[in-house]
């Protein structure tokens, strides 16, 4: 294999001669292989690390730091990174020691040599234009990296929330389609009263409908970054009025509201944006868990399970039984949550050990909100596309629960009172009648005034019927 030579602190190393990283990236990559998840895997973070040197070389430009010839290279590199270009050169695991120095300087050094190719130099010629001096100039990994993860996120979450927006949107056309089928709920996993089972299906939109808006909240708080603070926070090795200026270009590039930290020694340290972000995506996590959950309890049978709503056929369900078929849909969402809420505690701990002036984990943070996103991203296509579209409801089987529960009494009681209630009740229970049956043989009720009562205008509602 053909290669060059490059050199760092730690002396000579041949580097690849067709690669576009350089010699620090390459001993990360031989330092770090735990996950097998390359920075590569996550396009959104390349995108924003890209669009950092992209506002930082401006900005460089500006204050008279870098020449106009090396700030335009660096911009049209960085550009050609942004538009999805030469991301198979980002090869260090997103699992790595040094808070992130392996990712900045991959990035670093892929720009330089990307940049020196358009200066008509060869790879490896960093005395034209070096990752350090110029592409990572007034920056440090610290406020470069952190900024880059804040966008990073953002990016993800664009591309994830019409997904999960488009299964809330399938859950209201359930909710239309299935309004007229009156059923029971259930509290406990036991009778309790009647709904409709659009009503169910609506309640799934709508509880997902709130976590998009608490998804934009976290965003916001991903908007004020720290770039400019350098190493800890001070703005060591910047120019007066540089933090300012490059977060105002930086937001331009983006298209993003970014402004920066109130107090930037506070903002290299602290956690709590990320933390925050975990959780939402934890709470939504869960969400969709206990309504894959719901699903699956609806759905089950066919024949001795509730069976009040079919879910499409996906595969055969058993290499033993004929004809089994599983919900493997919602089971997979049930996993996919599982993981989530598990990476939220990932996100925690790490969070809680940061130590002093910066934390030292934050490549453990992003990577599993960015891992989060995308997981929950196609699993959301995966239950809309493959299970909530096709579902059928058993009208038949939800109106014979309802004609048969003894949850029904419980219109009743405003008319016949709580004890007579609960008589009827236990009654029904022990002998196989009907509610209806027996309030009208004990003349608790006429039979006209016990289907007015029992109707589902009567029952869905709050009450309008006076008797």
């Amino acid at each position: 294999m053909n290669t060059r030579s490059e050199y760092d602190l730690l002396g000579n190393m041949d580097v690849p001669a067709d690669a576009l990283y350089g010699i620090q990236t390459l001993r990360a990559a031989q330092n770090f292989s735990i996950t097998g998840v390359p920075i590569s895997h996550f396009p959104e973070l390349i995108k924003a690390l890209a669009m950092v040197k992209a506002a930082a070389a401006r900005t460089n430009q500006e204050m008279k730091l870098l020449t106009p010839e090396k700030a335009d290279a660096i911009v049209y590199a960085c550009q050609d990174l942004i538009q999805g270009q030469y991301h198979d050169q980002f090869i260090v695991d997103v699992i790595q020691g040094g808070a992130g120095t392996s990712t900045n300087m991959n990035a670093n050094e892929v720009i330089a040599n990307i940049a020196l190719i358009k200066l008509w130099r060869e790879k490896g010629e960093y005395k034209y234009l070096h990752p350090n001096d110029d592409v990572n100039r007034s920056q440090s990994t610290n406020d470069a990296y952190p900024t880059a993860a804040c966008l990073g996120i953002q990016f993800a979450a664009d591309n994830f929330v019409p997904s999960l927006a488009s299964l809330k949107e399938a859950l209201e056309a359930k909710a239309r389609e299935f309004a007229h089928i009156v059923k029971m709920g259930r509290t406990q996993l036991q009778d309790a009263v009647p709904m409709t089972l659009g009503q169910e299906f609506d309640a799934f939109a709508v509880t997902l409908g709130e976590d998009i808006d608490r998804i934009s909240e976290a965003c916001a708080l991903l908007c004020e970054v720290n770039l400019g603070g350098t190493a800890i926070g001070t703005g060591i090795n910047t120019p007066e009025g540089y933090a300012k200026l490059v977060v105002e270009k930086l937001a331009t590039i983006s298209t993003k509201p970014l402004v920066p930290a109130s107090n930037l020694v506070e903002a290299t340290s602290d956690m709590g944006a990320f933390v925050f972000f975990s959780g939402i995506l934890k709470r939504l996590a869960i969400k969709l868990s206990k309504m894959s959950n719901d699903l699956r309890l609806l759905s089950s049978g066919p024949r001795t399970g509730l069976g009040e709503i079919n879910l499409p056929p996906m595969q055969p369900g058993s290499s033993i039984m004929p004809g089994k078929v599983n919900p493997v849909i919602p089971e997979a969402m049930n996993q996919t949550a599982y993981q989530v809420i598990a990476s939220d505690l990932a996100v925690t701990l790490a969070a809680e050990a940061g130590q002093l002036q910066l934390n030292a984990m934050e490549p453990m943070i992003i990577y599993n909100v960015l891992n989060s996103l995308k997981m929950l991203k196609e699993a959301c296509q995966m239950l809309e596309t493959r299970c909530i579209r096709g579902i059928t409801a058993n009208e038949a089987v939800c109106a014979g629960h309802v004609e048969n529960s003894i949850g029904i009494i419980t219109a009743l009681v405003p008319y016949i009172g709580y004890a007579n209630a609960s008589r009827i009740a236990n009654t029904a229970l022990h002998t196989g009648s009907t509610v209806k049956s027996l309030v009208i043989e004990e003349n608790l009720l006429t039979e006209e005034q016990v289907n007015i009562l029992l109707s589902p205008q009567s029952m869905l509602s709050p009450s309008k019927v006076v008797i």
